[in-house]
Formats: structure tokens, C-alpha cells, sequence
């Protein structure tokens, strides 16, 4: 899909994806605000439905050139991990603001080269080790309160735990593109999700009442179905399919420092010296497991 934009100059993709990644980063805060009207799993229903509409709609030549029992198959299977990927972590909003849960997500970063070495036994790098330290040691300063109580909620945990899925999500994807048309396994991934949100919807929480709903939970839904699930996800597999990974890793990461820039402007959410240094030190283990690995790959290619 990536080769017919192949022609747009490489700043044009750069620049895409920052903007991507001020889109998911706002994601956070809007979704933070949209579960005042409605619960995380039911506003997951409607989120992916309306976006798997439009993208068949605006994708529907690409499906059915590449639509087969492959590319079904291997779409669900991408689906439950992003579907609970996103309900761990919308339910988890509930407990947590969008700046710490930004930042503990981001965690899938480093996880990947592990989860990578258990499926496709390709063993982590040094600095992949040294990026989950370094992970680890912000989880704990953003986990301490006040006297350096423990000052881990459950959404803190479920954030941590839709890392985890996220972190699986990528690593499946990048087995089972190869041969195979990306768009269609991800219009399929989200068609997937649906019935796995709404079965979390019934069995864990109350139906929303219509009637209840805010006008300004739409808006916050036309802007995660619009912006955040088709632009955000299509720029995304365009951009990353010209830039170079390191590059694009690092633009991607972005999304967590915004996270916390928009939460400290809508949501007033506390920045101590701790939770920044916290912060810090998980931004810095994502640049370290995403990017030093590559960089140092293309000088030993040069010597």
C-alpha cells in the first residue's frame, strides 16, 4: 500500500507521523472525558463499528481483491489482541489519569523484542535489556506517592497489562503481513473487535441510557473513530512502511509525551519531580530499545 505514496518526500512522512502521534496522545484525554457518559467497553462498541464502516467503505476495491480465509483468519487473530489491548485500557482510564497511563502503555515498546524472542526465537539485544532497567525503575517512581507510599491503582495495572497485548499485537502483525495485504488484515482485525467489546460490555457493565448522553460524547466519539482509529491507523501503516524503523519508532513514542501535555491542560493532572523523572526514564527506555539497536546495526554496515 505504501508504494504508491512512496513518491512523497520522507519530511512529508516524518511529519505525518508526529502528527499521528498527537492524535493517539490526545486520544487519552478524550477518551478519559468520554467515560463520563458512557462505559469504556460500550463506547468500544460503537468506536470500532463506525470505523470498520468507513475504512470498507473507503477500502472496499483493496477487500475484495485480498479478502480470503488467510486474511480472515489472521485478522481475528490480530483483533483479539487489539480489542483487549483496548478495553484493558479504556477500562483502565477509569482509574488513572491520561498522562500515567500514556506513559505505562508505552511500555509495549520494550516488550516486544521479548515477546518477539519467544515466538520468532530471535533473542533480545543488550540494549533491549537495559531499556526494560530502565522501564522498570520509572514504573517505580510513578508508582510511589507521597513518603514513597505505593501509589499503584488498578488502572495503572491494566495499563501495564494492555501494554502486554499491544506489545503481542505488534509482533503478530509483523508475522503475519508478510505475504499478505495489510489494509484488509486490519479492516478485519477491527470488524473482529466488535463482537469481543460487546461481550465485555454485557457481562461488566450497565447499557449506557441514550437519553443520559452528553452531546460532547459524540464529539469525542466522531473524534476517536475519525482521527484516532482511521487517520491515525492508516498514516500510521503508510508512514511506517517508508520511513526508516528507527525513525519512525522514535516520532511514534511522541505519542506518550503529548498524552501528559494535553493531560496537564484538560485534566490538571499533577507533575511532581518523581513522576517526571518517572516519565523520563520510560521515554529514554523506548528511544533505547527502539532506536540505538538500529543506529548501531548501520554503523557496524558501514564499517
Amino acid at each position: 500500500m505504501g508504494s504508491r505514496f512512496a513518491n512523497m518526500p520522507a519530511w512529508f512522512w516524518k511529519l505525518a507521523l508526529a502528527v499521528s502521534a498527537a492524535i493517539w496522545g490526545a486520544s487519552f484525554v478524550v477518551v478519559k472525558g468520554a467515560l463520563d457518559d458512557v462505559p469504556p467497553c460500550w463506547m468500544l462498541v460503537p468506536r470500532f463499528g463506525f470505523t470498520a464502516l468507513i475504512l470498507i467503505v473507503v477500502f472496499r476495491r483493496t477487500l475484495m481483491e485480498h479478502l480470503d480465509r488467510d486474511h480472515m483468519l489472521y485478522g481475528s487473530i490480530l483483533g483479539i489482541f487489539s480489542a483487549l489491548g483496548f478495553v484493558t485500557q479504556s477500562i483502565g482510564l477509569a482509574d488513572t489519569t491520561p498522562g500515567r497511563s500514556a506513559f505505562l502503555t508505552a511500555v509495549y515498546c520494550i516488550l516486544v523484542p521479548f515477546l518477539n524472542w519467544a515466538v520468532a526465537r530471535r533473542k533480545p539485544k543488550g540494549m533491549h535489556v537495559v531499556a526494560a532497567v530502565l522501564a522498570i525503575l520509572g514504573i517505580g517512581l510513578i508508582s510511589l506517592g507521597e513518603g514513597f507510599s505505593l501509589a499503584f491503582s488498578f488502572g495503572d495495572g491494566l495499563s501495564l497489562v494492555d501494554a502486554v497485548f499491544y506489545a503481542l499485537h505488534i509482533v503478530f502483525v509483523a508475522r503475519f503481513s508478510e505475504g499478505r495485504d495489510i489494509m484488509t488484515l486490519t479492516i478485519v482485525q477491527i470488524v473482529a473487535s466488535i463482537p469481543i467489546a460487546l461481550v465485555f460490555a454485557l457481562v461488566l457493565e450497565q447499557p449506557p441510557v441514550l437519553g443520559a448522553i452528553s452531546p460532547s460524547f459524540w464529539i469525542s466519539l466522531g473524534y476517536l473513530v475519525i482521527f484516532s482509529s482511521c487517520i491515525g491507523m492508516v498514516v500510521q501503516n503508510v508512514a511506517q512502511s517508508i520511513v526508516e524503523p528507527a525513525t519512525a519508532a522514535l516520532l511514534l513514542s511522541l505519542e506518550s509525551v503529548f498524552a501528559v501535555f494535553f493531560s496537564v491542560i484538560f485534566f490538571n493532572e499533577p507533575l511532581t519531580a518523581r513522576i517526571l523523572l518517572g516519565f523520563s526514564l520510560i521515554f529514554v527506555a523506548v528511544v533505547v530499545s527502539e532506536v540505538l539497536p538500529s543506529l548501531l546495526e548501520r554503523g557496524e554496515r558501514r564499517q
